[in-house]
């Protein structure tokens, strides 16, 4: 585990590649989701089956595509007890927390009459992708999918690759407790371009949201603006601010468990004690021997993992803000207090028992957050996110002569001579 200080050269190109690991798509995978995207989108589930029959090895038709009522039943059938229960609760502390971001709808009336306002109205319908290849991803489906009921959306559609043409017992019951509508056995870059475009089997979505692989992500780019999306998800990461008061073996445990999501998941910690970065060090050789997924974890650290040295806490916080990290714990004696410092994190995990695992489950605030530094303008998913706004306008004869002048001279100044008629038309009218 490198042992960095924070005002050395070698710690300046870490940080470069920290903040570049994910990396523009490459020219060839950009042509190839581009290829998919474009016959997704004119042969419709043609080319859906063939790259479905192609990349995930088995044959869809039109009959198939859909999970019918029966397979949903038969999955759930397979799903063991305890699991129900957890992703149930999970469901009911994720509605918890997002039930407060319902936004409501406002008006306000002038002296004269004028009245303006905002309608606030859910999207109509948005589809989901959750992963389903190196493993399945059932808590993104809760993340996603909840908010999108309490905001309102009409239909939820989920889009999930399966293996063997089978559905898995805890995508079904993650759908269930979400109540999701409608589960498609696609996936992939083909998965994304059927819901922006539509095809005969696949609806057209209004938005489409959750992660998945660089092939997803490119494809989620390609069909920005025919469809809303969420955010390019790029590879995970945890920071951790960490004074003399953390515990080494909590704090090397939360970086194994970030590190173990793929090889370019990172995993930082910064900490202005010595004593500790070594105490951390060796905790994380000593746990790693155990965790199956050891070389993966290996692989991440060796490139993307780093224990910075800093002058002080202050300056702990101001390279976290230059990070924007996807999650942020403050394992220190006041979090609060740091907390104020922090302006660019996804999620922020307080003291030495907020974990970030806790946040990825089962605490209730969304797991969806941004990553690659995008905490600079970016939030996590929320209720929000499944709504559109709607401007309206109201105004009577008295409130539009008071501002038709200042406003067909705005129109002129931009050299918009029909748009100042418009309004001149109006006030010829009222003076008759």
């Amino acid at each position: 585990m490198k042992i960095l200080r924070a005002d050395a050269k070698v710690f300046r190109d870490f940080f470069t590649a920290l903040r570049t690991r994910g990396g523009a798509f490459s020219p060839k995978l950009v042509s190839d989701v581009a290829r998919i995207v474009r016959e997704v989108s004119v042969r419709g589930d043609k080319a859906l089956f063939s790259y479905t029959r192609k990349f995930d090895g088995h044959d869809l038709t039109p009959a198939t595509v859909e999970a019918t009522d029966e397979e949903k039943k038969e999955a759930l059938s397979r799903v063991e007890p305890r699991d129900l229960d957890v992703i149930r609760l999970s469901a009911e502390r994720i509605e918890k927390y997002h039930r407060r971001q319902i936004v409501r709808g406002w008006s306000m009336k002038e002296e004269d009459g004028a009245e303006l306002g905002q309608r606030i109205l859910p999207l109509a319908k948005v589809g989901i992708y959750a992963p389903g290849g190196k493993a399945f991803y059932p808590s993104t489906i809760l993340m996603a999918a909840i908010p999108a009921h309490l905001a309102g959306v009409r239909e939820i559609l989920l889009a999930s690759p399966v293996k063997d043409g089978r559905l898995s017992p805890l995508i079904a019951a993650a759908a269930e407790a979400a109540r999701v509508d409608r589960i498609f056995k696609i996936g992939g870059a083909q998965a994304v371009a059927a819901l922006a475009y539509g095809t005969e089997s696949v609806p057209r979505v209004d938005k489409i949201v959750g992660p998945g692989n660089a092939y997803v992500a490119a494809a989620k780019k390609l069909v920005f603006g025919q469809v809303a999306i969420d955010m390019i998800a790029g590879p995970s990461e945890v920071a951790i601010i960490a004074d003399q008061t953390a515990d080494p073996v909590f704090a090397a445990a939360d970086m194994l468990a970030q590190a173990e999501h793929d090889e370019k998941a990172a995993a930082v910690l910064f900490t202005p004690d010595p004593g500790l970065a070594r105490e951390v060090a060796g905790e994380i050789k000593r746990q790693m021997k155990t965790l199956p997924r050891k070389k993966i974890i290996q692989k991440a650290l060796s490139s993307y993992g780093a224990i910075i040295i800093t002058a002080d806490i202050d300056e702990a916080a101001a390279l976290t803000n230059l990070f924007a990290p996807e999650h942020l714990e403050l394992l220190v004696d006041n979090p609060t207090n740091v907390l104020r410092q922090i302006r660019s994190a996804g999620s922020v995990f307080l003291g030495p028992y907020t974990p970030e695992a806790l946040g990825d489950y089962i605490a209730g605030a969304n797991h969806i957050l941004p990553t690659e530094g995008t905490a600079r303008f970016s939030s996590p998913l929320g209720v929000y996110d499944f709504y559109k706004r709607m401007s309206v306008l109201s105004f009577p004869r008295e409130a539009f002569e008071n501002l038709s002048n200042p406003a067909s001279h705005f129109a002129r100044m931009e050299g918009l001579d029909a748009h100042a008629n418009s309004v001149q038309v109006r006030c010829k009218s009222v003076k008759r």
